[in-house]
């Protein structure tokens, strides 16, 4: 049995440098985009990332793969439960916002609800060489966005999301966890 879930626990529970998180990732195996499609919640890394924390702030559930072309990147969840897929075109997601202090970014988000929200897919998976290794990744229809993604189990992937004018070796990590049942949209 491999103990690589129980490493990324255990890395989940601490902040990391991003070298270690690297190092991580560089070390799974690719996964094919078909494995992954389904419902998946979503967690972050402690890297030191400028993004960490952002999607937490915004109530980021996780993403729905439903197949190929039909990605739902941004699933937010509602105070009752429910979830809804946010339209990234309608989001500033860079850098700067990190500058938007927490509380005044999570008011707006509820505010503008009804303009980011979509039942649309906002991008769509292909398989990519990143790193040395091809695996699947989830490329934004209107952002300069790729996420990578590496598998650690079956139910578990380890992300990278890449941004275009970003160096790539300050990238955001985040971590998916396959969710049973499906929730409607």
């Amino acid at each position: 049995m491999s103990l690589v879930p129980q490493v990324l626990d255990e890395m989940l529970k601490r902040k990391v440098s991003q070298n270690e998180a690297f190092e991580f990732f560089d070390h799974l195996e690719g996964v094919e985009p078909q494995e992954i499609w389904g419902l998946w919640k979503g967690d972050e890394l402690q890297t030191g990332h400028p993004l960490e924390g952002l999607l937490k702030t915004a109530n980021w559930y996780g993403k729905k793969f439903i197949d190929e072309e039909h990605v739902h990147p941004l699933l937010c969840e509602r105070e009752n439960g429910n979830l809804f897929s946010v339209n990234p075109g309608m989001i500033p997601i860079a850098i700067p916002l990190t500058k938007v202090p927490k509380n005044i970014l999570s008011v707006s988000l509820k505010v503008f609800r009804p303009l980011i929200k979509t039942n649309k897919s906002s991008a769509r998976l292909r398989k990519v060489e990143f790193r040395g290794k091809i695996s699947s990744a989830m490329i934004y229809d209107q952002k300069g966005i790729i996420d990578i993604f590496r598998k650690v189990n079956e139910n578990t992937l380890l992300g990278i999301m890449d941004i275009k004018n970003i160096p790539t070796d300050k990238c955001y990590f985040f971590v998916l966890k396959r969710v049973k049942e499906d929730i409607p949209l």
